[in-house]
């Protein structure tokens, strides 16, 4: 059973940083691209965040461009996504998934696995 479980998620000040991980289990995806995407209250699901299978590749977002930083661990079967300079818009449920693909989309239906999301909340 393949399950992407993220953690690191909580509540900080403007400004402040935070470093989601997503552990994946019950197959590897050191060839798959893996997605960081975000869902506001009353908003879409919207992409943060990609790295290509070969973490060589990563695609941002221009809302967190500059500020995010997408990562992974072939090793750990593991993927981060380290926030800094954290805004108030920020704030939403962050979620990690797998791609059946080797580059990174920016579409939601690109993923086949999901995590079960974390909270960020970012007070002003």
């Amino acid at each position: 059973q393949v399950q992407l479980v993220e953690s690191g998620g909580g509540l900080v000040q403007a400004g402040a940083s935070l470093r989601l991980s997503c552990a994946a289990s019950g197959r590897t995806f050191s060839s798959n691209a893996m997605g960081w995407f975000r869902q506001a209250p009353g908003k879409e699901r919207e992409f943060v965040a990609g790295i290509a299978g070969s973490g060589g590749i990563t695609v941002y977002a221009d809302s967190v461009k500059g500020r995010f930083t997408v990562s992974r661990d072939n090793a750990k079967n593991t993927v981060y996504l380290q926030m800094n300079n954290l805004k108030p818009e920020d704030t939403a449920v962050y979620y990690c998934a797998a791609s059946s693909r080797w580059l990174v989309s920016r579409t939601v239906q690109a993923y086949a696995y999901w995590g079960q999301g974390t909270q960020v909340t970012v007070s002003s």
